[in-house]
């Protein structure tokens, strides 16, 4: 029995001894870890996050009629250039029955008042001329039936602009004539010929005939999200990319910040606005989609790495590289960081154009593989 357990003792000894002799012969036929390096360079660093909106006028006028009907004539489309003063369009009249009858009315009683007055001075003037009356009592009376006659022809007018839209005398005034109230570009004209419109008045807004803008002035108009807010503020310059127009960057400054924010899909949005700088030979068509890049900081030419090649010490929570000494002998270096664009990050300090930097988070060509 003593024999039996010492025999299973040696050879589980046996066994152990052997099974670490093929580990250590397996680990010794491994290739060695090389560890690659890289070098710092020059290069700028821009610091930035990105609004998503579109180019929209500074400025734009809506014209809409001080009177209600049909559409007769158009004179401008999208695109002409306007100046103030300039005919739109032309509108036909619908009368509103009402009115026309109340005007209809007012005519029948001022005709009846200058009737009334024209009779009074007639008795007036033989009254006078029988020296009955004074030439006061005459002048009065003269007075009076000219009121009358001023009230009779302001009736008639008003019946011909319920009616009409407009009267004779009043010319460029006429109600059916819409012009331009500014200076622009007309962007567009969303009715046509036949279309029926409402007058702006203090219960409706009324229909709008064109719409005008200054294109030489446009602003960014976009929206950032909660998080990203708080890193900007007014007077940041902004690069505005266009995607209707490739490989152009128009530059802009951040002027509006809103103070409040909206919930959009469960996050809350900011909206923002820059003015654009004029481009002279470039045009922008106003609601064009866009991008801004807010920049947050700017470095020109400084020394910087990868951030994959930063290394985080566990206690400190400080910045480090290794750098090579020796072949494949590499020692820990602190360094002090500045800005970072995502992908490189500035070094300050503790490093300088000739250190061999470890590329310690390599990926090994299996983990390509399965990636």
């Amino acid at each position: 029995m003593k024999k039996s357990v010492t025999r299973i003792i040696l050879l589980l000894i046996v066994v152990a001894f052997g099974g670490s002799m093929y580990y250590l012969y397996s680990k010794n036929a491994e290739d060695p870890v090389v560890y690659e390096t890289e070098q710092a360079s020059k290069r700028t660093i821009i610091k930035k996050t990105v609004a998503t909106g579109s180019i929209l006028p500074l400025e734009e006028v809506l014209i809409k009629p001080n009177i209600s009907g049909v559409i007769e004539e158009v004179f401008v489309e999208g695109g002409d250039y306007v100046k103030s003063g300039d005919l739109l369009c032309r509108i036909k009249v619908v009368p509103n029955l009402n009115a026309l009858n109340d005007a209809r009315n007012a005519i029948d009683e001022a005709k009846i008042g200058l009737d009334d007055q024209l009779r009074n001075l007639e008795r007036q003037k033989g009254l006078f001329a029988k020296g009955v009356i004074s030439k006061v009592d005459l002048e009065r009376a003269q007075v009076a039936y000219d009121q009358s006659k001023q009230a009779y022809a302001a009736a008639n007018k008003r019946y011909d602009i319920v009616k009409t839209g407009t009267t004779r005398g009043f010319g460029n005034a006429a109600n059916t004539q819409i012009r331009a109230t500014v200076s622009g570009m007309v962007l567009e004209v969303p009715v046509e010929v036949g279309n029926q419109v409402i007058e702006s008045n203090n219960f409706n807004e009324g229909t709008t005939i064109a719409a005008i803008a200054d294109i030489e002035k446009m602003i960014f108009e976009g929206k950032v999200d909660e998080s990203e807010v708080g890193k900007i503020n007014e007077d940041l310059p902004l690069e505005i990319t266009v995607g209707a127009i490739e490989n152009t960057v128009f530059d802009a400054v951040l002027d509006y910040i809103a103070p409040k924010g909206k919930e959009e899909n469960g996050a809350i949005q900011f909206e923002i606005k820059g003015t654009m700088k004029k481009q002279d030979s470039i045009f922008i068509r106003a609601g064009l989609s866009a991008n801004a890049s807010i920049i947050l900081g700017r470095a020109d030419s400084v020394l910087s790495v990868k951030e994959a090649l930063i290394q985080f010490d566990d206690k400190t929570k400080k910045p480090f590289v290794e750098i090579e000494k020796g072949n494949q002998q590499f020692e820990r270096q602190d360094i002090e960081l500045g800005i970072s664009d995502g992908i490189f990050v500035e070094i300050k300090s503790g490093l300088d154009a000739n250190d061999k930097i470890k590329v310690w988070n390599a990926l090994e060509p299996e983990e390509f593989a399965n990636n």
